[in-house]
């Protein structure tokens, strides 16, 4: 199992950028897919971009296609978001999860552990 400690959210203007860090311990960080998920008020959790075990694969979510990017370094164990433009709709909690890299992908078996989180909150 991988456990995730979600970092870097705080409270940003619309427009400003944040970068969020997940570190990942326990096994075989390399050997999953990884993603990013967030949870805005009264809302479902939803997938925001995810990354093959490699790197080379991306997916993201029509709400942030060409404003967030995900990246990954394999030997930290660590994946970021690095959001870019941001809107009062990206206000919500994020989270990191990870998961077999499949066939399904991008919808991928996540895992049912969930960290803290990290707080996201754009202000106008």
């Amino acid at each position: 199992q991988v456990q995730p400690v979600e970092s870097g959210g705080g409270l940003v203007q619309a427009g400003g950028s944040l970068r969020l860090a997940c570190a990942a311990s326990g096994r075989t960080f390399t050997g999953y897919a990884m993603g990013w998920f967030r949870q805005a008020p009264g809302k479902e959790r939803e997938l925001v971009a995810c990354i093959s075990p490699s790197g080379g694969t991306t997916y993201y979510a029509a709400s942030v296609k060409g404003r967030f990017t995900i990246s990954r370094d394999n030997p930290k164990n660590t994946v970021y978001l690095q959001m870019n433009s941001l809107k009062r709709e990206d206000t919500a909690d994020y989270y990191c999860n990870a998961a077999p890299y499949d066939g399904r992908w991008p919808n991928l078996a996540w895992d049912n552990y969930w960290g803290q989180g990290t707080q996201v909150t754009v202000s106008s």
